[in-house]
């Protein structure tokens, strides 16, 4: 299953890590994942999400405000009981455990570039196969799953492709142009507009989209720190400028979630 990010042959188990017939080695950190980013296919120090970041969204999904979009995925996920599941650019893991808890008998891996992110996924539900890896190099074998999860997450359609077995699909869980809606009225003088359906042209030759729908529903926020959170877990935290980022947080507000889900299976 595991392939190395090196040469691309297969990973065999060691004691404390996995290794490749070339004799590439990686050893798994004290909390549980396998670090299979080589330094040669990092374009930073530590690249990917900080553990300020990390933190912000684990406090933030942790107080349930988007438990609802967790239980969607989770039910969507399961109606396919694949056998062998990953969940691409999972990040702290909170819907990565809300996926193994519904695909409980299922051989399930996650990865993320941000090891900040991977080294507490991994607290969440030990019995998964964690990984620090490039989600435009993953290492693992092709056709070699039948699920693939994206969720808020970039996506490298050809290795989606390359990964799924016939009859496989990737499930992709992402905002709609009503997303937050409120939030970035806030935060800047004029809200760009998006195709919500912008995505399904990049869907590669021998995929296609077999089921699509929405959830909406409206999030009150009340705490100043769900509001700090909230920035913090979006590019809204940077792009924005001080002054009205600390208007948010100070003043309670009602935003609208707006979530799309598709399901692209391969033909």
């Amino acid at each position: 299953m595991l392939i190395c990010p090196i040469c691309s042959e297969a990973l065999h188990q060691l004691d404390n890590g996995v290794q490749c017939p070339q004799g590439h080695r990686f050893d798994r950190a004290r909390q549980g994942y396998l670090n299979l980013l080589p330094v040669q296919h990092k374009k930073s120090r530590d690249p990917g999400d900080n553990a300020a970041m990390v933190e912000a969204r684990r406090r933030f999904l942790d107080a349930g405000h988007y438990a609802p979009l967790a239980r969607r995925l989770a039910e969507l996920a399961a109606e396919r009981s694949p056998s062998r599941w990953l969940d691409i650019g999972c990040g702290e893991g909170y819907y990565t455990a809300r996926l193994a808890e519904a695909l409980p008998a299922a051989d399930g891996y996650a990865l993320d570039i941000s090891r900040e992110a991977v080294k507490r996924a991994c607290r969440r539900a030990p019995q998964l196969t964690w990984l620090v890896a490039s989600m435009a190099r993953i290492p693992l074998a092709d056709a070699s799953c039948d699920l693939l999860a994206s969720v808020f997450s970039p996506l490298d359609w050809q290795e989606a492709s390359r990964l799924l077995a016939p009859g496989g699909g990737l499930l992709r869980m992402g905002p709609t142009r009503e997303h937050l809606l409120e939030l970035r009225g806030r935060l800047y003088d004029e809200v760009r507009d998006y195709d919500d359906e912008k995505h399904l042209a990049l869907i590669p030759p021998g995929m296609q989209l077999a089921h699509s729908e929405t959830l909406c529903y409206p999030l009150q926020l009340d705490s100043a720190e769900a509001r700090a959170d909230l920035l913090a877990m979006t590019p809204h935290g940077w792009r924005a400028n001080a002054e009205r980022r600390a208007k948010v947080i100070e003043e309670s507000f009602e935003v609208r979630v707006a979530i799309r889900y598709d399901w692209i299976v391969k033909l």
